[in-house]
């Protein structure tokens, strides 16, 4: 166990963590929300620091972020747990863990050990996901710092229900964030999700406003948030957060909790793709559906092929100097000069 950040001590051995916004009081001997930080004789303690449970290579596409060092890999690490309990979560095995199997426990890695991978990768970024980042935070804290004095970017794909301290406290370190909005009804989340809607809306504006690269995800689930009124007032809440935040759209299908209804239509993922369009937003992605024309850049100003994606590979890149060849419009992103490799 490894003694957690951001969190106060309250009398007769009762803390309250900082880290997200469920921000628990946990009593001695208590876990929180999470299931992954315990209070031991009034000290908060990590129970996951160290232990990988998931370790792969990927694309940047896949995390999604696709106007991010485009092209390039990302190494993708995740310990088990998440402080939702989403009855629709794709990853539920991991993310559920330790409410499904009580099991926290993983291969115990090193920070050193998780860089070096990196490094011998040659990754351009470290991705915290498939479950979430924010509840192994002091793992992920040590792991990134260390990879940026290395040159390494780090990126969180994240539900956004962290708190403003862990925000600022992380910002020399995180690049770029892809945070689900997974709804825009608050009794959804409060029942689905088992958290509000608020802190994740908090969290999206607080990091535009920090200066992070945002992309946002929404997974289109029939039934639960595929109105076009409620996807209308997603788009129009990214795009008053900032025009050029790239909107992925994915395709749900049955899993976990949620096998009662079928595969999100195709048809749906684009009716909400010109919906975010409408709402002013540059760049709305299909996600889910490989091979879709709707997966790659076109230049929001003239409509020119910017860059072709199939799946999670981009298959041709015709930015220049961060420009449409064109036009010249500036193209929003980091890293866009060129195609990266490796």
């Amino acid at each position: 166990m490894k003694e957690a950040m951001l969190y106060e001590k309250l009398e007769r051995n009762v803390v309250r963590c900082g880290l997200c916004s469920h921000r628990c009081t946990i009593q001695d001997g208590k876990t929180g929300v999470c299931l992954v930080r315990r209070n031991e004789g009034g000290t908060l303690y990590s129970l996951v620091y160290g232990q990988l449970q998931a370790q792969n290579i990927d694309p940047i596409e896949k995390k999604p972020l696709f106007h991010y060092y485009p092209g390039t890999l990302s190494f993708s690490i995740a310990t088990a747990g998440c402080n939702f309990r989403c009855s629709f979560c794709q990853n539920w095995s991991l993310s559920q863990g330790p409410r499904e199997y009580a099991r926290v426990d993983g291969r115990y890695t090193t920070p050193e050990e998780v860089v070096s991978a990196a490094e011998r990768s040659r990754c351009r970024t470290i991705a915290y996901t498939y479950s979430e980042p924010t509840i192994c935070f002091e793992y992920a804290y040590d792991i990134m710092s260390l990879a940026k004095q290395r040159g390494i970017d780090n990126v969180f794909v994240t539900n956004g229900y962290m708190t403003r301290e862990m925000l600022e406290l992380v910002r020399p370190y995180l690049g770029a964030m892809n945070i689900d909005l997974k709804c825009f009804r608050d009794e959804t989340y409060r029942k689905v999700i088992k958290g509000r809607l608020q802190p994740v809306l908090d969290s999206i504006r607080n990091a535009k406003e920090m200066g992070y690269w945002l992309e946002v995800t929404t997974l289109l689930v029939p039934g639960m948030n595929d109105s076009d009124t409620e996807v209308r007032e997603i788009a129009e809440f990214i795009a008053s957060t900032g025009s050029e935040i790239p909107w992925h759209i994915s395709a749900f299908h049955p899993d976990y909790k949620m096998r009662d209804r079928e595969r999100t239509p195709v048809e749906l993922i684009r009716k909400a793709i010109d919906i975010g369009r409408e709402a002013g937003l540059r760049y709305v992605f299909a996600g889910n559906l490989p091979g879709d024309p709707t997966e790659s850049t076109r230049c929001y100003q003239c409509g020119e092929m910017l860059i072709e994606r199939y799946g999670f590979t981009v298959t041709n890149f015709c930015i220049r100097d961060g420009k449409c060849p064109k036009c010249g419009a500036e193209i929003d992103g980091v890293g866009l000069e060129k195609l990266g490799r490796g």
